[in-house]
């Protein structure tokens, strides 16, 4: 999911799907780093027996973007606030573990004018820099040549700053950022 109201839909979805059910406990996480956005629910369950352990699973697991929700039937067979917690725990823990991940990596694009002398030496060191790091590559999605070079470089925001000290360095202060 990649917003709060998206977590929500979903959990609509799933509560239209399994009317029948009892429980839709969940717990989301939205955002990542210092910037995720929490929510959960026991769902009618005894409170901090349900959503609160899956979102401790949640908030554990350092993912982010995504809701569980645990659909449980009430079968007649009282649990208790032991046997619910652990319960919920465990379903979380399996769904987690059975669920592909991927990297989400915040990019930008900048373009930069340099020097047509200093071209190559940049080019090098975008080749290099992807060798060592390729999770990390700054591509050039575009380039231009008129009176200088011009390259609209797109990729990690970490390693596009990187790149434009380098430039820098490089072009001796000659690389322009447009």
């Amino acid at each position: 999911v990649e917003s709060v109201e998206g977590a929500r839909s979903y959990l609509a979805e799933i509560r239209v799907r399994y009317a029948d059910a009892s429980h839709h406990v969940y717990a989301f996480a939205v955002g990542h780093g210092s910037s995720v956005t929490h929510g959960m629910s026991d769902d009618r369950e005894p409170s901090g027996t349900a959503g609160r352990p899956v979102l401790a699973v949640v908030e554990g697991s350092g993912l982010g973007d995504l809701i569980v929700v645990v659909v449980r039937w009430f079968g007649g067979t009282k649990l208790g606030t032991g046997g619910l917690v652990r319960a919920y725990t465990r379903a979380a823990q399996q769904v987690l573990a059975a669920t592909p991940t991927m990297r989400r990596v915040q990019t930008t694009t900048v373009v930069v004018r340099l020097p047509y002398d200093r071209y190559d030496p940049c080019r090098e060191s975008l080749r290099r820099a992807a060798l060592q790091d390729p999770d990390n590559a700054v591509d050039v999605v575009d380039e231009a040549f008129a009176e200088s070079a011009t390259l609209h470089l797109c990729g990690p925001e970490a390693a596009v700053e990187s790149m434009l000290i380098r430039f820098r360095d490089l072009t001796s202060g000659r690389v322009e950022i447009l």
